[in-house]
């Protein structure tokens, strides 16, 4: 092996000071230390400054530990280099050095504790950061210190950066004098740590003192009112700054049009960027989120193309906006424009793109940003691993999703309501009871979410006995009171279960008023077991709550033209037209070979429509050999019957399904997904052909997974 040679420096006996800045490398640098040593001289406080130089040198982290190690065996490092050092050695150097120096006996001054508490408050876990910043809070008691602004702004910062904002807090309220930082360094830690409403209340204090708020305290106090919502307040601070003639900095500007895109003002949010001559980054993500969050979501997108620069954050509001928008594929296709760019996602960006594939329910999508996040780096993330078991879940493939689960070694809450979620979706209420008792074995306590999740377990697998039991046992064993969540999914169960007058007292006996979906299902169950009666009740109740719900109106119809009552069907539909109301389209998409491919009913847009309806007529014929026969009830015309046939064989999901087994082999799995709920005749359809063509179809619609296989269904009827 090749050896290094050092080229070495001619150091005279005696060694000048300017000789230490001749050094450009760490180990030209140890020579000459080594010298200094072996010569006997005092390492002044000059000579030591020039040694710390060097190594200091945030760009030169590997010479940190040796910086240290010559800190602390300097005797009594004057203060300003005991700051330097606990600026630039790091956190857990630092607070190394700090008590060592504190066992040497070294006299502390007030420059010495900002930049160790700062130090202290970026300490990662296991490195002692809140325990100096306490030690450190009674070495200020002892020393005299308890009076110095300074210091104690110091301590207010330090606790409020480990999370302990009352402690911090406590400090606060204790010093003699506040000056403009110290309310700022208060301020900040409230809204660091999620107390918005606190920040505002000190806000009102801090107006009432004699200390006027500067731009950046402005800024943090209108951040905490679009944390919240609080419009009103938002208001009020703009009107302050208005009135008190306080400079509008462009920091400032931003803050505003944050603040009222977080509240959904976006007309006034509008009419203060549009008065921005030049238009920032933090102005224009503000924008994006706050169009993206009311759904306006083409106005958003424009902004964003027109922005010159984009961060991570832009790029993620736009992500999540597509994503929250009911747009998984655009989220996708932007998700892969930014890795294009060179911008490197995050956790927050990832969990927007594994929403939208979930959303999207495209296995093979699932499958490529699975292994995205794996090269990335970000598998280790317990939030990206829950959401990568709702979103395999979702894609129905639950396998996968148990792997996932498996697989996590520190699972929380939400990891065991995900899966438990997962198994409900998909129809297994047993596996899902199972796995809730497992939970409790392993000591993690339920919380509200997993009940939904249990009970929506039991309604899909008609598990009625031990809904109840759950429902009955969570005040008492769970400490977890009943919201109309849990109600909705016992009205759920016992609908699915026919027990429809059951379902209907226990709305009326319900706490607080029920909402439109518990009514809903109580009129899914009157349409699915024809009780006629009850059915115009909660659709009555339905359009008391939302006069323009499209399904009140189509399930009341349904109910109407399965009895035959097309004279009510008419005055429905005349009812709707009148509102102006119209019926959600149905959609279904599939993917193949990676892509994603939309249909709804009667589609014929389809580059390969006409080959697509040529296999539909051959399902037809081979599935009427068997015994099909279209089911005409969900059609809510009056048509002759062999035009309500046509219409509900035009159905979305069975274009996808033709479209689907157009490019596979028997034997092979077809994946769909729909956005509204199955119909009966489609759901027949897809047990014939899983059993004539030899083939598993697994179909999500809104409510859950149907998998069919062999001519059943996974659901075994409760859906």
């Amino acid at each position: 092996m090749e050896t290094l040679t050092l080229n070495p420096i001619s150091i005279p006996p005696i060694i000048p000071s300017h000789l230490l800045s001749s050094a450009t490398t760490i180990p030209q640098l140890k020579q000459i230390h080594a010298r200094i040593l072996r010569s006997g001289l005092d390492l002044t406080p000059s000579l030591l400054s020039r040694l710390l130089s060097l190594p200091l040198n945030p760009a030169a982290a590997p010479s940190l530990d040796y910086a240290l190690s010559v800190l602390l065996r300097t005797p009594h490092p004057p203060s300003r280099l005991r700051c330097r050092a606990f600026r630039l050695l790091g956190p857990r150097r630092a607070i190394a050095a700090y008590a060592r120096l504190r066992q040497d006996g070294v006299d502390f001054d007030r420059f010495d504790f900002p930049p160790l508490l700062r130090a202290a408050a970026r300490a990662g876990e296991g490195e002692g950061g809140e325990a100096v910043v306490r030690e450190t809070h009674g070495f200020v008691l002892k020393t005299g210190f308890v009076a110095d602004p300074f210091v104690l702004t110091a301590l207010v910062r330090g606790y409020a950066a480990r999370g302990c904002v009352s402690d911090a807090r406590a400090v606060f309220d204790r010093m003699p004098e506040r000056d403009v930082v110290a309310w700022g360094v208060m301020l900040d830690g409230w809204c660091q740590s999620g107390c918005y409403s606190d920040a505002l209340q000190l806000f009102e204090e801090m107006k009432s003192s004699d200390v006027a708020p500067d731009q950046v305290i402005l800024a943090t106090v209108l951040s905490a009112c679009g944390r919240t919502g609080n419009l009103s307040s938002g208001k009020a601070i703009h009107s302050y700054i208005l009135e008190s003639g306080i400079a509008m900095d462009a920091h400032l500007q931003s803050s505003l049009i944050n603040m009222y895109s977080n509240c959904g003002s976006m007309d006034i949010a509008r009419k203060l960027f549009d008065e921005i001559p030049v238009k920032d980054l933090v102005a224009s993500t503000a924008m994006v989120f706050g169009y993206a969050k009311i759904g306006e979501i083409e106005t958003a997108r424009a902004i964003f193309d027109e922005m010159p620069e984009k961060d991570l954050v832009c790029w993620s509001a736009m992500i999540s906006g597509y994503s929250e928008s009911d747009k998984p594929g655009e989220a996708l296709k932007l998700f892969n424009e930014m890795q294009a760019s060179g911008v490197r996602p995050d956790k927050i960006t990832m969990l927007s793109v594994i929403s939208a594939c979930a959303h999207l329910g495209a296995i093979d999508q699932a499958k490529w940003i699975h292994v995205f996040i794996d090269k990335n780096m970000f598998h280790d993330v317990l939030m990206v691993r829950n959401a990568l078991i709702d979103m395999y879940s979702k894609c129905g493939n639950l396998a996968s999703a148990w792997r996932v689960f498996e697989g996590t070694p520190q699972k929380n809450v939400i990891t065991w309501t995900s899966m438990i979620t997962g198994l409900a979706m998909h129809g297994d209420g047993t596996s899902a009871l199972a796995l809730f008792e497992r939970m409790k074995a392993e000591g993690v306590e339920p919380n509200g979410v997993t009940l939904v999740g249990l009970l929506y377990a039991c309604s899909h697998t008609g598990l009625v006995a031990e809904g109840r039991q759950v429902f009955e046992s969570m005040v008492h064993e769970y400490k977890v009171e009943p919201k109309l969540e849990h109600y909705g999914c016992m009205v759920d169960l016992l609908c699915r279960a026919k027990l429809l007058r059951e379902a209907f007292e226990l709305i009326e006996s319900m706490p607080f008023h029920p909402n439109v979906i518990i009514w809903g299902s109580l009129l899914g169950g009157c349409r699915v077991h024809m009780d006629v009666e009850l059915g115009e009740i909660a659709a009555k109740r339905i359009l008391e709550l939302d006069p323009d719900h499209d399904g009140a109106y189509v399930l009341l119809s349904n109910i109407y033209a399965k009895a035959n009552k097309w004279d009510e069907v008419g005055r429905v539909r005349r009812l709707m037209k009148s509102r102006g109301v119209s019926k959600e389209k149905g959609c279904s998409w599939i993917e193949i070979n990676g892509n994603v491919h939309e249909f709804l009913m009667g589609d014929e847009s389809h580059p390969k429509s006409k080959e697509i309806y040529g296999k539909l007529e051959e399902i037809i014929q081979e599935l009427v050999l068997v015994g099909y026969s279209p089911d005409t009830g969900s059609v809510l015309v009056d048509l002759e019957e062999e035009e309500k046939k046509e219409a509900v064989l035009l159905h979305s999901e069975k274009l996808a399904l033709s479209f689907g087994l157009i490019n596979s082999t028997r034997g092979s799995c077809i994946r769909i997904a729909k956005n509204l709920r199955v119909c009966e005749d489609c759901h027949s359809f897809m047990e014939f052909v899983s059993k004539v063509f030899d083939i598993e179809i697994v179909l999500r619609d809104r409510t859950r997974f149907h998998h069919y296989k062999n001519g059943v269904c996974s659901c075994k009827g409760f859906w």
